[in-house]
């Protein structure tokens, strides 16, 4: 989907042309900036029908979905020449190109103009292979730090009966099992879409989790590692270890399926398209999963404070709705945030109320609502939403610079 006036702006970055053929095929003419995965036998790509005079429509509504063989019966390219392979910071066992199609016989597959609509089904399933990606990638490394520390002696003692390092790890273990938790609800709620059990309800909450799930997990994947290389020392920091590829393998699942801020306004775009929907659905099944912890004792700060932030967040949506979009965009980051962490303490506090629970699950449940879990609400109070704070922040990046001037 990526060339080169794109990227996430899909709509008006895409110049690939489509020429209807004959045989009802088409041919398609443009040049892919980013491709992943080049040694696959098909692909799907997004083109611009032509009319008969040439003409196209500008747009998402000039956009339709092609599949196409990557290469015919003898083996050879269809119309595709690569350019160039990328030289990536991470995911370098991914082979990822620059192509040039140059007549690729392509077939369209969904109505005409109706190409972005067409791939949200798509999204949907990479956001969550990349949140899946995240989880393990952070289960893999506190995996290889909780083995090295049984094994590796400082100061005359065994790294795990240094109670800071078991600190250290065990705040990367609360957020490798946050990601986990939402992760799988996200998992379980498509496959209820996908097999026509889904309530209204999932179908909203399914919506809204997807770039939610993609988003923060990605972010706290990077972190997550980076920490995890720490444990090591300076082993860590060597290639020949495989630990350095972890790190840099992670940093593009901030980017993939849409940045952080991409991904920020898409959980705005579900909000304002479903009428807010979504947002009822959300605070139901948050609501839903309290419940069940409200009459346990050994959860009942947990609950108060998750509580507590529902409250808050349920606030910041009121007045959010008097402050217009500008307001909204410039909070989106941190709305979705608030998102993430409520639901993912929901989470946890539904599982340590589960019979099976074990005293672990209890303490994570505790450690994570310990934090700021409606930073929207604190930030908003603090007015870093207000038109001043919008002045400040580009003063503050371009001080002194002659860009300060220009319309940004």
């Amino acid at each position: 989907m990526t060339e080169r006036k794109g990227g996430s702006d899909v709509a008006y970055g895409t110049e690939t042309v489509a020429r209807a053929q004959a045989d009802g095929t088409y041919k398609l003419y443009g040049y892919k900036w980013f491709t992943s995965a080049t040694d696959s036998d098909m692909t799907l790509t997004l083109g611009r029908v032509e009319d008969a005079q040439g003409q196209i429509i500008p747009g998402t509504k000039g956009l339709s979905l092609f599949y196409l063989e990557v290469r015919n019966a003898k083996g050879q390219l269809n119309g595709i020449e690569v350019q160039r392979l990328k030289d990536k910071l991470g995911t370098k066992q991914v082979p990822t190109a620059e192509l040039l199609l140059d007549g690729v016989k392509a077939l369209r597959i969904s109505p005409e103009g109706r190409g972005v609509a067409s791939i949200s089904n798509m999204l949907t399933i990479t956001r969550i292979h990349n949140t899946v990606a995240a989880a393990s990638a952070m289960r893999r490394v506190i995996n290889l730090a909780r083995e090295y520390a049984s094994k590796r002696f400082v100061f005359g003692s065994l790294i795990k009966d240094h109670p800071l390092h078991m600190q250290t790890m065990a705040r990367m273990e609360v957020q490798a099992r946050g990601a986990f938790f939402l992760l799988m609800e996200t998992a379980r709620l498509l496959g209820l879409e996908e097999t026509n059990m889904a309530t209204e309800q999932d179908q909203h909450l399914l919506r809204l989790l997807t770039p939610i799930a993609k988003l923060y997990t990605g972010k706290q994947a990077v972190a997550v590692i980076s920490e995890g290389l720490e444990c090591f020392g300076g082993q860590g920091y060597m290639e020949d270890t495989g630990l350095p590829a972890i790190l840099r393998d992670a940093q593009v699942l901030t980017i993939w399926e849409g940045t952080t801020n991409i991904l920020s306004l898409d959980v705005l775009r579900s909000v304002m398209k479903s009428q807010g929907q979504v947002l009822s659905a959300f605070f139901a099944s948050a609501q839903e999963k309290l419940e069940a912890s409200s009459t346990i004792p050994t959860l009942s700060k947990s609950t108060s404070r998750l509580l507590q932030a529902l409250e808050n967040l349920k606030d910041f949506t009121q007045k959010a709705g008097m402050r217009g979009n500008g307001f909204m965009e410039l909070a989106a980051r941190d709305f979705a945030y608030s998102l993430a962490k409520i639901y993912i303490g929901c989470l946890f506090v539904d599982h340590a109320a589960w019979a099976g629970a074990t005293e672990s699950d209890v303490y994570c449940a505790e450690r994570w609502s310990e934090q700021d879990l409606c930073p929207v609400h604190t930030a908003e109070s603090s007015g870093c939403y207000n038109t001043d704070a919008v002045s400040m922040d580009r003063q503050l990046v371009y001080e002194n610079s002659p860009l300060l001037k220009g319309k940004l």
